[in-house]
């Protein structure tokens, strides 16, 4: 039985409503900054309340963004990032779902040293080897490419752990019954295993998807041609060294379409995201 504590749960509402203002008010400073005009925002204090030039700046940001993006198309830069997002998530969850299966489901010497070695790689961070992963993906010529984009970064220690974690729960008795079925590991891994993992695999989806959207890094080192770049790299590229005033009504707006495809994603997949972390029982 749960207490019904006033203070608690004022607190509790308070310390919610705080962090919603802390959160969204970036995103509604944006979002006003993209209906007013330059002068408007660039007076000091800029004003909270929307004003009347919504559509004027979302329609010069889809079509007369290239302008505002070094000479990039928008759609095509924001193709580059869905295309690197979806790679990475799906990269990431079918290496990781295959690595979790063999060290959960066969034995082998140095299994768990397998194991330990692929988490350790968790205390790496990125800038330690990006300079060993830029030497390879230029000798192997994929600099400006989806496969120089996608591919070194599809290794997750995080997800292999998360997964091993999970089939470490699935009873043993699956695995004794599908072999006297006489299934063989890619089958019972196939038609057992993967249906089990779907509401860990829809999380990790949504997580992976953000992150591989987000990514600034890595494409802003391998690409040098415009129609390779991403949403987020172009958007980092806006403000450059030039008399030229950046038009931040229609910079706010392409900010604004660039967060539609994650938001799209995180509210179409959300029931399957919160099952996915919360529920024991999968």
């Amino acid at each position: 039985m749960i207490e019904n504590r006033p203070v608690g749960t004022f607190l509790a509402h308070a310390g919610l409503i705080v962090g919603i203002v802390v959160l969204a008010l970036p995103l509604w400073v944006a979002f006003t900054a993209s209906t007013l005009t330059l002068p408007e925002v660039l007076a000091a204090p800029m004003t909270l309340v929307p004003g009347d030039r919504l559509l004027e700046n979302f329609g010069k940001a889809l079509a007369g963004g290239s302008a505002q993006l070094s000479g990039g198309d928008l759609g095509r830069l924001l193709v580059n990032s869905l295309v690197v997002a979806v790679g990475v998530a799906v990269g990431k969850i079918a290496i990781s779902l295959l690595s979790a299966f063999a060290i959960v489901y066969f034995r082998f010497p140095g299994r768990m040293l397998a194991f330990w070695t692929i988490f350790l790689t968790l205390m790496l961070p990125v800038e330690v080897r990006i300079l060993p992963t830029y030497k390879v993906v230029a000798d192997l010529g994929l600099l400006n490419s989806y496969t120089g984009l996608i591919l070194p970064l599809i290794a997750s220690a995080t997800a292999t752990f998360l997964f091993r974690q999970f089939f470490l729960t699935i009873p043993d008795d699956l695995a004794e019954a599908a072999r006297i079925d006489g299934a063989g590991p890619l089958k019972f891994f196939w038609d057992m295993v993967i249906p089990l993992s779907r509401t860990n695999i829809a999380a990790l989806f949504v997580i992976l998807f953000i992150y591989g959207w987000n990514q600034y890094l890595w494409p802003l080192l391998i690409t040098t041609r415009t129609e390779m770049t991403t949403i987020v790299v172009a958007i980092g590229r806006i403000i450059k060294a030039t008399d030229a005033a950046v038009e931040w009504p229609v910079v706010m707006a392409i900010v604004l379409l660039a967060m539609l495809p994650p938001v799209l994603i995180v509210a179409l997949m959300q029931r399957w995201f919160v099952k996915g972390l919360v529920e024991p029982e999968k």
